[in-house]
């Protein structure tokens, strides 16, 4: 009420919001509800993987969905982006020559989707699986024992 009488938007973000329970989503729906549905009191951000918008999609959380005035999927990463992507993250981290071949770079994204989680998952397992072989690049074979960590179960 104080920030709406200044003037200003009240923005709440919730990130890994596939996350909440349905008793969090039944919260803010009450929440949002608070002005009766003339002016909602703030803006809701939700941010999550595709299993939130499943499941607003529910009978449960359908007056919580008609409010959501905007929806983006982010898509995946290209194959090029994805390479830029590590290459960047490598930098970040003060290596700012190349780490990985074409090939690695390749099979994550392939393996990856394009999604940057995944993407840095596999990085990183790519990463050990070259340090235990002790070699000064990460190749499509420390990429490919990464891709078997990962998804073995």
């Amino acid at each position: 009420a104080e920030a709406q009488e200044r003037g200003k938007k009240v923005v709440l973000a919730i990130d890994e919001a596939h996350l909440l329970s349905g008793e969090q989503l039944e919260a803010l729906r009450l929440l949002m509800n608070a002005e009766l549905d003339s002016v909602s009191p703030f803006a809701l951000i939700l941010a999550g993987q595709p299993m939130l918008r499943r499941r607003l999609r529910l009978g449960t959380f359908a007056a919580l969905d008609q409010r959501i005035a905007l929806r983006y999927h982010l898509p995946g990463m290209t194959q090029p982006e994805t390479g830029d992507y590590i290459a960047h993250h490598l930098k970040l981290a003060g290596r700012p020559d190349r780490l990985f071949s074409d090939d690695a770079a390749a099979l994550i994204h392939q393996v990856a989707r394009g999604l940057p989680r995944a993407v840095n998952n596999l990085a990183v397992q790519s990463l050990v699986a070259a340090y235990a072989e002790k070699k000064a690049i990460v190749d499509e074979s420390s990429a490919r024992i990464a891709v078997a960590e990962i998804t073995a179960d």
